[in-house]
């Protein structure tokens, strides 16, 4: 199956309200592509966005997932971390944009129980805080664990370095990162490469990510901030 698709068609794929997973850790391993496509839509708003943060703030120009935000199309961000970004502090304050803060490891889990169709775990991270605000939470072994319930998203925008035809993917170094277990726990997912290959040129043990969980190949050579 050749899953390879212009980038304007792949973007199609989102709609208004979706909840979208943004791979990458910082703009290491993020579908710049992608995502920049994605802010020419205005009119594909009310999205919630997945990342694990909103990349670099206090820089000469916008990058990263903050020009959703100027673009209009953000309701709400469920991240690990902001930095230094004034126009989304701003957002949150004045109300425009929710916000649900996720411990790192605890939202990795998250992601990976959608992808393999687990109910939820427990975890002692957030006992005692604000994340643990209206969780069950259970006593086991003496120690205190709050139960977080799985984090799924109807589109998944990936970064990788390498793939064939049928999306079979190969990660460079750590940009590995939140890209898998993203990519499981999507309804669809659109995934960015820099180089294109035919099926049978990767070696199924160099493969990180079956094409199994792809659904569209987008050919953006290059990495851009």
């Amino acid at each position: 199956m050749n899953k390879v698709t212009d980038i304007k068609t792949a973007i199609d794929h989102v709609r208004k309200n979706d909840t979208v997973l943004l791979g990458g850790f910082g703009n290491v391993g993020a579908p710049m592509h992608l995502l920049y496509e994605l802010a020419t839509r205005p009119d594909t708003d009310g999205l919630t966005l997945v990342s694990e943060d909103m990349h670099y703030g206090n820089l000469p120009f916008v990058q990263g997932p903050e020009v959703l935000l100027r673009s209009g199309q953000l309701k709400k961000i469920v991240v690990s971390f902001i930095g230094s970004h004034k126009p989304v502090e701003t957002a949150i304050n004045d109300g425009s944009l929710e916000l649900e803060f996720v411990p790192q490891g605890t939202l990795a889990e998250r992601l990976r129980a959608a992808g393999v169709g687990l109910g939820g775990f427990y975890t002692p991270t957030g006992v005692g805080t604000e994340v643990e605000e209206g969780k069950e939470t259970r006593i086991i072994d003496g120690k205190k664990y709050i139960l977080e319930k799985p984090l799924r998203g109807n589109v998944a925008l990936v970064k990788a370095y390498m793939a064939d035809r049928m999306g079979n993917a190969v990660f460079k170094l750590t940009a590995n990162n939140f890209n898998t277990v993203m990519a499981m726990a999507a309804d669809t997912v659109i995934l960015e490469v820099e180089k294109l290959v035919e099926v049978g040129d990767i070696e199924p043990d160099r493969v990180d990510l079956p094409g199994i969980f792809v659904d569209y190949v987008v050919v953006e050579e290059g990495a851009m901030i």
